[in-house]
């Protein structure tokens, strides 16, 4: 036990303090207000190490590749679970059914065009175009890295996949408070400041953007955007265990070919800290735990989805991300224009179709 404990400890420290640096610069007031959050700055610093110090120092690497695929796989998986209590069942109440409708019809739309799109349009693997999309239609960093155990994906599509929320959900901030004046003049999107709130929160990537562009709205607008987007969090859970279970059907579909190749054919990934998610925002619904204890541990569960990123920026070198070419951009524009237009008129019509 001591000498496994050994080996994690040089992996587990070193995305430890990429991780603590990462969520230092993120509380820097420039940096939030444009959107940058933790979880996007320990990638990129993590990205920064693993392609400079890491290919210098092979015993550094050595030393750490335990602890690092540990913050990778098991402390995310755990920050993913931990996720939930920030969420509440309440946070549903606030939106209302047209809100629920709003963001799975947002979700299911832009996942199916990401796959279809990705896929047949544009020639990318589908791991990498599933992960474009559950990034874009769902919660972005957070989402991707959730959905990399359930398509068993590389290192570096998931960052590919990152790269992508973070351009464009970074646009998205200087953009919807544009979008909001013009939406003032057009009226496409009912409600004034809330209903752009909810389409604000529908839409955009991060939950650190949707703040940040919403806020540039006004109050009201941060307010509706926030609970619009917690809600659509709580998407995750059961998008996850759909999404493996459609896996593991294609898969079965292509079982003859894998038994012809000598593969076995695939089985049902079930996502069980998919569940524990579920279980913790239950959970957080009572209301039993002290509002200090839930701070500390909302602390806590970002450190671990810090170190998480952290690790997954150096296990990517460049090169793979270079190979992959300007494709996945495209694919992420094209789902970016979605959000806009595609989530602008979801947004008008499904309150007037729910009355």
């Amino acid at each position: 036990m001591r000498l496994q404990l050994a080996a994690l400890l040089p992996g587990l420290a070193l995305s430890g303090a990429l991780a603590a640096t990462g969520i230092a610069l993120g509380h820097i007031g420039w940096l939030q207000d444009h959107g940058f959050s933790a979880l996007t700055l320990a990638i990129v610093l993590g990205m920064l190490v693993g392609n400079t110090v890491y290919p210098l120092v092979p015993r550094l690497a050595a030393a750490s590749g335990a602890g690092v695929n540990v913050s990778k796989q098991n402390l995310l998986r755990l920050g993913v679970v931990l996720y939930g209590l920030r969420l509440t069942v309440q946070d549903i109440g606030h939106v209302g059914i047209a809100g629920v409708a709003i963001d799975a019809l947002v979700l299911g739309s832009t996942f199916a065009l990401a796959c279809f799109i990705g896929t047949r349009w544009l020639g990318l693997d589908r791991k990498t175009a599933m992960l474009i999309g559950a990034g874009s239609s769902i919660c972005g960093a957070a989402a991707v890295m959730a959905a990399e155990p359930v398509v068993k994906a590389r290192a570096e599509q998931v960052t590919v996949a990152v790269a992508t929320v973070v351009v464009f959900g970074t646009l998205a901030i200087f953009l919807y408070p544009a979008l909001f004046e013009l939406n003032q003049h057009w009226a496409l999107i009912p409600g004034g400041a809330n209903g752009f709130g909810i389409y604000a929160g529908s839409t955009i990537h991060e939950v650190a953007q949707v703040v940040a562009a919403a806020r540039s709205v006004g109050p009201d607008a941060a307010n509706s955007a926030v609970i619009a987007k917690m809600v659509r969090v709580m998407m995750l859970a059961p998008f996850l265990v759909m999404l493996s279970a459609w896996l593991a059907r294609d898969d079965k579909r292509h079982a003859h070919t894998s038994a012809a190749t000598g593969q076995a054919p695939g089985k049902l990934a079930v996502p069980w800290f998919a569940f524990g998610f579920v279980a913790v925002v239950l959970f957080n619904s009572l209301q039993w735990l002290p509002a200090s204890v839930v701070a500390v541990t909302t602390e806590i569960d970002t450190a671990l989805l810090a170190m998480a990123m952290a690790a997954l920026g150096l296990s990517t070198h460049i090169g793979a991300i270079r190979k992959a070419g300007a494709k996945p951009l495209l694919l992420a524009l094209i789902l970016f224009g979605w959000l806009i237009v595609g989530g602008a008129l979801i947004n008008r019509w499904v309150p007037a179709l729910l009355g």
